[in-house]
């Protein structure tokens, strides 16, 4: 096993798995902020999203990182450059038309293809989950799925179905009986075999990898995890990291 859990919670930095960052798409939904900035370089909390990412993971012990660029890449590398100010290293890889998520991660093969497994995450999705864990389950299949119980985006009404009187109501409830993929995972390498030039890991690999028994899903069931996909979103979060940002880092942030 060369994950080390223990107190500290963190691995040997000298034998580090590679995390890929997946960065190049267009952040529509984030217009007109994503007009001039690429989605991941979007600031809450005084820091970029990537650089929130980068820091959590590094809190772990993960310290050499891959970009996937495509829409504005040359903004990721002037923010990032090699990584040093952040005490990590980062390469990127570029595409010059979109190819999906799954485009994307091959296209960065030449730089994984030696490492018996790596992290991968979307790139507009902050956590505090323990990345460790979706590494070491892929001891037992060729890659596994962070998940994360269903936040519900409206306010639920309790009601007597009976007399249809009102009892309470509860604002945005986890759903804890359904699950959702929290855009972290992690492969082994030579599951990169499986991942076409183009198209999405979510539609075309990995339900043929669950359907051979080749994909686990890791619950994470008491943490923080929000995806930046509207402006409300980039709202709700600002007001988190700036309440609690500092425990992201270390991987102790809790919602309550």
């Amino acid at each position: 096993m060369i994950y080390t859990l223990g107190m500290g919670k963190c691995v040997d930095p000298a034998r580090s798995p590679k995390a890929v960052i997946l960065a190049g798409g267009y952040g529509k939904r984030l217009r007109p902020f994503t007009d001039t900035v690429p989605k991941p370089l979007l600031r809450v909390a005084d820091r970029p999203i990537i650089e929130w990412q980068i820091r959590w993971l590094a809190s772990y012990g993960l310290r050499s990182f891959i970009v996937c660029a495509g829409y504005l890449k040359e903004r990721l590398v002037e923010e990032l450059g090699s990584g040093n100010h952040l005490g990590v290293r980062i390469g990127y890889v570029f595409e010059s038309e979109p190819l999906g998520t799954a485009g994307a991660l091959k296209n960065a093969e030449h730089l994984l293809s030696g490492e018996r497994s790596f992290l991968v995450l979307n790139g507009d999705v902050l956590t505090d989950l323990n990345p460790l864990r979706v590494l070491e389950a892929t001891d037992g299949a060729l890659a596994a799925m962070a998940v994360v119980p269903l936040p519900s985006p409206y306010g639920i009404v309790e009601f007597d179905r009976g007399t249809g009187l009102v009892r309470g109501f509860r604002e945005k409830p986890v759903l804890g009986d359904h699950w959702i993929n929290a855009g972290v995972y992690a492969f082994r390498s030579e599951m990169l075999e499986e991942v076409p030039e183009k198209g999405d890991l979510e539609r075309e690999v990995f339900p043929r990898l669950a359907a051979r028994g080749q994909l686990v899903a890791v619950p994470f069931g008491d943490c923080f995890w929000k995806s930046i996909d509207t402006h409300k979103d980039m709202e709700e979060v600002d007001v988190l990291l700036r309440q609690k940002g500092e425990l992201l880092e270390k991987g102790t942030y809790r919602t309550a």
